[in-house]
């Protein structure tokens, strides 16, 4: 996984799957049933010796490797997947095949493996370097590019890859400008020799057969010597490498044509990659190396006392994965990955098979079958030779006499700057390119609606909402020669309760698809309803003030204390609001608006405000209103009077205004559908405020305390 202090996201996703697929196989009672799957994990950091010594050891079963001695017994060795490279695979085979282990690399590709003489237990799930030498040649020649320059790394893999792409040259009567060594042992890998050639000859096609860390210090030497303007022809090796991704590169890179192994998906696979956790302590080391660099930052010690530098980069493990986007968790294009995935089932079905044996019937002498609990690894040979899986893009997996399977490439081409195709188009604004960006897909659309989890709960919360100020007037019309309904104005009680019960049932015109005529009226109804809620409030808290001073001997306020003025109050604020609503419908009304800036790949429908001064100035008419009534209400609340609700106004309006302050910053920072959540939420929860802080205490003396209702214990309290 590591090499130095590298790590690689893909050779750590390659390790996640390997985990995805025995836990997807352990989980389905029709494979394998009462077995369980296991597995050993070796980071060989591409070191020869480490991949000698994890071999034997996993040969032993122990962490020391005995030779020619299996110290778990109860736990049979199946298969081996790896290595990667092909040098390693290829000595790694030589002593797997003693055994006849089977052993799968899902990414060596050097045609010598094929030898079944010499390497009678190697499979892979990649093709040959031969199937793929003759596609370099033939995309190639298919441009009429007959003086070409060959370029390969000094191992296995390079050496024997570009001399198949030269020989196919020469059958096809091409002409090699010059044929480089990428020496590894070298320090700068010989690229000032190499590159000083590419600029003298005037071949522009090179093909090159390198691992993509054995061709970086290559590139960096062109940038160095300025050599441009060659088109590159790339092996699997590096013809999809991330490594090469950044802009630095995009002069040398672009235009850059080349095979790579045939990609595929795995089901779910995304969700479990962004799982994981450092908590977890299956390979733990390795998870808390990646989690480091997926976040670049360090797990600090608690032991120890880090500087204030340190402490600011410090990994919390409450990171998440899904808020980056790297090589480790992208998924759309899964090739070395989906190899390893689909060694991991190739031998799930060979065990399958064996399994599944009945004696009398088995491949063995006399008919016999292998002990699925302690078979022989020659015995898994024989079913890992028959092996047909069917992956989940429909698609036969098999090996074929030398233990390859069939050959299947994609093409790719390299465009690192905008300028990503020869022929392209832009999609229409309601449209987006799919995956391979040949073709246009229709966005899908995006809004608040009934069928919505969100939206059906906010629905049910206001229907409910909406039924219980409605039950509240009953009894106050039931109760309404009471004392403490008719000192606290009941008619104009009653009109609270109503604007309330609208103040819930408005909120329901911010759910659904948002067109013209419900954007155009929806904030307007949210306005004048609550102006008129907030107004009634207002206008009780008043008439507490009046009717207290006009108690006092020698006052002349007696004639305000009189219903109508209450009404007075109402109707002038209300009214206020209306005014200010129809300048806003007249000069800048809202309007449906479909925007595409938040998620491009989304239509998200809302409604636009039309002005936004007009919406805050009515949400600030009704701060206005609701702050006055709670300095009113505040400095009234210890008034010596039995029937005085300035206290319970005072928490109302508190309430209130608390909910609209907390609103304005939540607005401001959310997006789409959950902005308009947002305001539903603001209007339920202040809504239900005012119901709690205004008439709870009331309707709890009503219907419990019948005996403080009455005017003996109200003029005794006072």
């Amino acid at each position: 996984m590591s090499l130095g202090l590298r790590f690689h996201f893909e050779n750590y996703q390659q390790l996640q799957s390997v985990i995805f697929a025995v836990e997807e196989i352990n989980s389905k009672p029709n494979l394998l049933p009462n077995l369980t799957l296991g597995f050993q994990a070796y980071d060989s950091c591409d070191v020869l010796r480490q991949d000698l010594q994890g071999t034997l050891e996993l040969l032993s079963g122990s962490g020391i490797s005995i030779p020619n001695y299996r110290c778990v017994l109860k736990a049979p060795l199946s298969a081996v997947i790896g290595p990667s490279v092909s040098t390693h695979s290829i000595l790694v085979a030589h002593i797997l095949g003693l055994y006849r282990y089977p052993q799968i690399s899902h990414y060596s590709t050097s045609p010598v493996l094929s030898d079944r003489k010499k390497f009678p237990s190697f499979f892979r799930t990649v093709s040959s370097d031969v199937f793929q030498s003759r596609g370099l040649a033939q995309l190639v020649l298919q441009f009429g590019w007959t003086w070409v320059g060959l370029l390969a790394v000094d191992n296995d893999y390079g050496q024997q890859g570009i001399q198949l792409v030269k020989q196919e040259l020469d059958k096809a009567r091409a002409c090699v400008a010059y044929s480089e060594n990428i020496i590894t042992s070298l320090p700068d890998h010989n690229a000032p020799h190499i590159v000083e050639v590419i600029k003298r000859s005037t071949a522009k096609v090179i093909i090159v057969f390198s691992p993509p860390i054995n061709l970086l210090p290559i590139l960096d030497e062109m940038l160095n010597q300025n050599v441009t303007g060659r088109i590159l022809i790339a092996s699997e090796a590096w013809s999809t490498s991330s490594l090469f991704s950044t802009g630095r590169f995009s002069k040398l890179l672009t235009g850059t044509i080349g095979l790579t192994f045939y990609s595929g998906t795995i089901l779910n696979f995304g969700e479990f990659l962004n799982s994981i956790h450092p908590s977890m302590t299956l390979g733990k080391q390795w998870l808390k190396l990646f989690w480091e660099k997926a976040f670049n930052c360090k797990f600090i010690d608690a032991n120890l006392t880090g500087t204030l530098e340190n402490l600011k980069n410090s990994c919390t493990g409450t990171e998440d994965l899904r808020s980056i986007k790297n090589s480790f968790n992208d998924v759309s294009s899964l090739r070395a990955t989906y190899n390893v995935y689909t060694a991991v089932h190739a031998i799930t079905k060979a065990l399958e098979d064996l399994k599944s044996c009945k004696d009398g019937e088995g491949p063995f002498p006399m008919g016999k079958c292998a002990d699925i609990l302690g078979f022989k690894p020659w015995q898994l040979l024989h079913y890992m030779k028959k092996v047909r899986v069917k992956l989940g893009n429909r698609r036969e997996f098999y090996f074929d006499q030398n233990g390859d399977p069939p050959a299947v490439y994609d093409i790719v081409n390299w465009q690192l700057s905008p300028k990503d195709s020869v022929d392209c188009i832009r999609c229409p604004w309601d449209q987006w390119p799919n995956f391979k960006k040949d073709k246009c897909l229709q966005k899908p659309i995006d809004y608040l609606s009934y069928d919505d989890a969100l939206g059906a709960t906010l629905t049910s919360t206001a229907l409910f909402s909406f039924s219980i100020p409605l039950v509240i007037l009953q009894f106050y019309i039931k109760f309404k020669m009471t004392p403490i309904v008719k000192a606290n104005n009941y008619y104009l009680s009653c009109l609270l309760l109503v604007s309330l019960s609208l103040c819930f049932l408005c909120s329901l015109a911010f759910i659904g698809y948002p067109d013209f005529e419900k954007c155009l009226l929806r904030q307007i109804a949210f306005g004048l309803i609550f102006a008129l809620c907030i107004s009634c409030i207002l206008a009780k808290t008043i008439m507490v003030v009046l009717a207290f001073m006009a108690t006092r001997p020698g006052s002349n306020l007696r004639k305000w204390t009189k219903p109508r003025i209450s009404y007075i109050i109402v109707f002038s604020c209300t009214f206020l609001q209306l005014l200010l609503c129809l300048f806003w419908l007249t000069v800048s009304p809202p309007f449906t608006q479909y925007n595409i800036h938040v998620k491009p790949d989304v239509i998200i429908v809302e409604c636009n405000e039309g002005s936004p001064v007009a919406f805050w100035t009515m949400l600030g008419y009704l701060f206005l209103l609701a702050t006055i009534s709670f300095v009113v209400a505040f400095l009234a609340r210890r008034l010596p009077d039995s029937f005085n609700e300035a206290q319970f106004i005072t928490f109302s309006m508190l309430a209130f205004l608390s909910v609209w302050i907390s609103y304005v910053p939540a607005s401001l920072s959310s997006q789409g559908k959950l902005t308009v959540a947002m305001e539903i939420f603001a209007i339920l929860a202040s809504s239900w405020a005012l119901v709690i802080c205004m008439f709870l205490p009331k309707c709890f003396i009503i219907w419990f305390k019948p005996d403080l209702n009455t005017r003996e214990y109200l003029m005794r309290k006072a």
